[in-house]
Parts: C-alpha cells; structure tokens; sequence
C-alpha cells in the first residue's frame, strides 16, 4: 500500500496526504464537540502543553530520519551517474591521448552511453538492459585488445581498463539505487505517529473553543502534509519531479568521435637583414 501511494504522481501523493490528516482534523472535532463521547471526553480537560511537545518531538525526529534516508539515498544515485560519466570521459581522454588510434574505443563507448540513456535510463526495474550490457561488453572487448600495450604502452592500457571497470561499478551502483526504497515500515511510522499527534495537539485544546482547536490542527496538519508530501516526491532518485539528471551522460554522447587537434600557430619569419 505504501508502495503504491509513493508511485502516485504528485498531485495524488499530496491529496492523499490532505485526505489523511485534514479527514483526521475533521474527525477529532466531531468527536470532541459533537458526539456522544463529548462528556467523558471533557474529563480530560487540563492535560499541559508539553505532554504535545513529547509526541510532537518524537514526530519531527521520525521525520527527520526519514527524509534524511530519502536524500542520501538521491545523493548516492548523484555520485553514481556522475563517477559513470566521469570514468566514461576519462576513457575517451586517454583514447584520445595515446599514440595509436582509438577511435574504435571512442565509437564503443558513445553506443554504451547511448543504449544507457535510451534502454536503461526510462526504466526502474533494478535489472541490467540486456542490449546496454553487451554494449559495454563490446567497449570492454575493444579496450582489451593486446594491440593497446604494444602500441600505447602498459601504463596506457592498465588506466584504460581500470575505467572501464569503473564504469561497470558505478553502472550496478546506479541500477541498484534505481529500486531502492525505504522500508515501508519507517513510513507507516512517521504517518501514524502525525496522527497521534493531531489527537495530542486535540488534547490540549479541550478547553479551548472550537475555532481555536480547528486552527492548531489544521495548521499541523498543512504542515505535516507539505514535509511528508516533499519527502515522498524525492523517494524514487530516477523519476518524478526531483529526480537525477542524465546531463553527465549526455556530455559524453556530445564529444566527438574523431576529435581535431590543434594547431600550432606558424613562428613568424626573421627580420631581413
């Protein structure tokens, strides 16, 4: 169930948050001002505002986990994608560096980068493309081939094939975080325990008039709905409103395979004598 709420879009996700806590603020008025429960309710008339702070600390801290879990989480995917495109840009910088020609290699690694964005990228399955997968076993096949050592050099060759590797750590990192997700139980905890502090926050005000007790719990509970909305809309770090961007990524498809090297500008000639 709390799966299916934070696939929601964010509209959805937001109403069903005003639902949850607004239909909460509505019901504990009901029963305090309007039900047959008012009288035994009214003993419990004089209970001090700290008795709130407690739960409502409990609240905040649970919810401070939370979103801490949730912006981590899209932290790491942020490193991924960028030590990915790093590694990526690295491999074509020594390509490019080398004696012998590389464009082979270069040619390799822009179709890995392409079949990321386009197989790998729109979907959130936790699964490797099987079309990006040989991608990168071909840009692995090419960057492996012994002509590099005896052409470019060993040192060439071994950082060649330690970015490559790299890439493929930095690949399952980011495949990995594209379904992780926090435990549901962490969420059905911090909800409920909003909940409890609405009734808390009711109990404080049972000698207040109704007006007055409507205005703390809807302000708490605008509050909780705007905090819990937001987290919810960072939970997938692939997807929705805030999630990673594929620009690292897209710079690499941009250099060129064939790249022109500078040229040195003519000396000028010496004075006649």
């Amino acid at each position: 169930m709390i799966q299916a709420w934070l696939d929601l879009p964010p509209f959805g996700t937001f109403v069903t948050l005003a639902m949850l806590y607004y239909g909460v603020t509505a019901l504990l008025i009901a029963v305090v001002f309007a039900s047959p429960l008012r009288g035994p309710i009214a003993r419990f008339q004089g209970v001090v505002a700290p008795f709130f702070s407690s739960v409502a600390v409990l609240f905040g801290l649970l919810t401070g986990f939370l979103g801490y879990d949730v912006a981590e989480r899209n932290r790491q995917a942020t490193r991924a994608v960028q030590a990915e495109a790093g590694e990526l840009q690295n491999v074509y910088t020594l390509s490019i560096a080398a004696a012998s020609d590389m464009r082979d290699i270069r040619v390799a690694l822009k179709d890995y980068t392409r079949s990321v964005l386009k197989n790998e990228w729109p979907t959130v399955n936790g699964f490797a493309a099987p079309p990006t997968s040989i991608a990168y076993d071909r840009m692995l096949t090419e960057i492996s081939a012994p002509a590099i050592t005896r052409d470019s050099g060993a040192a060439v060759h071994v950082a060649l094939l330690s970015s490559a590797v790299r890439v493929g750590t930095a690949r399952n990192t980011r495949i990995s975080l594209s379904t992780d997700r926090t435990s549901d139980l962490k969420w059905i905890s911090v909800l409920l325990l909003g909940i409890i502090t609405q009734a808390a926050l009711a109990l404080v005000h049972l000698d207040k008039p109704r007006t007055t007790m409507t205005a703390a719990l809807t302000v708490f509970a605008t509050g909780a709905i705007v905090a819990l909305g937001l987290i919810a809309l960072q939970e997938d770090p692939f997807s929705g409103i805030f999630r990673v961007s594929a620009v690292p990524l897209e710079h690499v498809l941009s250099l060129p395979d064939t790249p022109e090297l500078p040229v040195s500008p003519a000396l000028p000639s010496p004075p006649k004598p």
